[in-house]
């Protein structure tokens, strides 16, 4: 997407609203610290020589957020030598770290999606000894941590606190990690994630692990612009409704029925949606995007004075998303078709698939169902463990590079799986649908499934599971301009 540097101020200004917001209804944010795990990603380089990277490792490597002046009610426990390293593995460790030795200071805790949050708590389950050893001895690990600007960061305010790692060891070491959050960090107020969308698989363990945290959804933003802010940011997370900034870019929206009639969609403004109505966002960006459509569904909830407030519906035709990625039907299609062909020389088919976003584990990974058809006796034998898991490493060769960077480079997403189910499965599974109102005319196998009834159904009839054995490539894409 396109951004010039007047974007970021525009950014910049809706950043500052978030604040003062919620201070209305959490006021004393000033008077500690937010523990945020914030990242960037690798950059890239087109072949015109512009740097190409995720819009918030933009944010985070400018001037604003660099050479930002002190606000108390954004005074991250996090130092920002610890945001800007790319090595995920030394960045979370010294957030971390950071965190657990300013815990009494800690108002609110939160990262950009639910997925990160869930991510660092896994990352303390996995090293909270050596996190430990550390706090107790005074000292940062090189083993951890080799950066030398996040070490002589970090050497500022790490001091010997045997009585901290005796703590952290006593409330991890228990295996009970209910409430794990406001017994590390007991002042926290409340959750500072996205759960809205994709997100919002994430909202019962994130209630587990924080033992009932309210969760505020403070802002609505996309890589392609910032739309706007929630003006009631605790509220439930089904509550949440977003209240679009004209100033940010030119909003137009489609009414849902009009963009799948055989007519051309008629676009309506900001000030002609109608409540109780599903609309499709389109914007027409500063930086050059004109009347593009995202992809966004929005339901018009209500009006704060004469402006609308939206909630989002749904991403269209987006059927899997664990983190920052986005796979859609045609996508996860054709990455079936070229994973299939290594059964094929075997006399085997995919008949059918559908697919799941996996989150009881973390990190969450895809998850695809799979019914094999056996084609004649004179093949040869059936596909062995090994060929199916080479078929889930295509799987994932075939995906975008949002995927791949985000199983290779930040590991926030976990090796994709293959369960194959017993012949018949797909089967049963549209007679359960039609069991329950589905017209067997109109029937079409889901591509993705997220009811438990039927997840439970595919489960029961699994009978080999494969997980891809490494990780898919992913390189930044670097051009030369001789």
């Amino acid at each position: 997407m396109p951004t010039i540097q007047e974007e970021l101020d525009r950014r910049q200004l809706l950043y500052s609203l978030l604040m003062p917001v919620m201070n209305i209804y959490v006021p004393g944010l000033d008077k500690g610290k937010a523990l945020y795990f914030l990242f960037v990603k690798t950059e890239s380089t087109t072949p015109g020589g512009l740097p190409a990277r995720p819009v918030l490792t933009s944010y985070y490597n400018s001037h604003h957020f660099r050479h930002r002046p002190f606000d108390p009610y954004n005074n991250y426990t996090s130092p920002t030598a610890a945001i800007l390293c790319p090595d995920s593995h030394q960045s979370m460790y010294a957030q971390m770290l950071s965190g657990l030795l300013h815990r009494l200071e800690v108002l609110r805790v939160g990262a950009v999606f639910a997925s990160g949050l869930l991510r660092a708590i896994r990352f303390l389950q996995l090293h909270y000894r050596s996190l430990a050893a550390d706090i107790s001895d005074g000292s940062l690990s090189f083993d951890q941590v080799s950066d030398p600007s996040i070490r002589s960061a970090v050497a500022a305010f790490l001091r010997p606190d045997p009585a901290l790692a005796d703590l952290l060891i006593r409330e991890c070491g228990s295996g009970d990690w209910a409430g794990i959050v406001t017994r590390i960090w007991p002042n926290t107020k409340y959750l500072d994630v996205i759960v809205t969308g994709a997100m919002a698989q994430y909202i019962p363990t994130l209630e587990y692990y924080s033992g009932g945290l309210p969760m505020a959804c403070t802002m609505y933003a996309s890589s392609e612009c910032y739309f706007g802010l929630n003006l009631r940011p605790m509220c439930r997370p089904d509550e949440v409704s977003y209240t679009i900034m004209p100033n940010m870019g030119y909003f137009e929206f489609i009414p849902c029925d009009e963009s799948t009639a055989a007519a051309p969609a008629t676009a309506v403004d900001l000030t002609e949606v109608e409540e109780g109505k599903e609309y499709e966002l389109v914007i027409t960006t500063y930086a050059g995007l004109y009347r593009y459509r995202v992809g966004d569904i929005l339901r018009v909830t209500g009006f704060h004075n004469a402006a609308p407030m939206f909630r989002f519906v749904r991403r269209k035709n987006v059927l899997l998303s664990i983190e920052s990625d986005k796979t859609d039907e045609a996508e996860l299609q054709a990455a079936v078709e070229r994973a299939s062909k290594l059964i094929e020389p075997y006399g085997a088919s995919v008949v059918e698939y559908t697919s799941q976003a996996y989150t009881k584990e973390i990190p969450g990974h895809y998850v695809i169902y799979w019914e094999l058809m056996k084609r004649g006796e004179g093949e040869r034998e059936t596909p062995g463990a090994e060929i199916l898991d080479m078929c889930c490493v295509e799987t994932e060769e075939a995906l975008n590079s949002v995927y791949r960077q985000s199983r290779v480079m930040d590991r926030s997403i976990g090796p994709l799986e293959i369960r194959v189910v017993r012949p018949g499965t797909f089967e049963e599974l549209m007679d359960y649908a039609i069991s329950r109102g589905a017209s067997i005319n109109q029937y079409k196998v889901p591509r993705c499934v997220t009811f438990s009834p039927i997840i439970e159904l595919l489960d029961s009839r699994v009978v080999s599971t494969h997980f891809s054995p490494r990780p898919p490539t992913w390189m930044p894409q670097r051009h030369s301009l001789t």
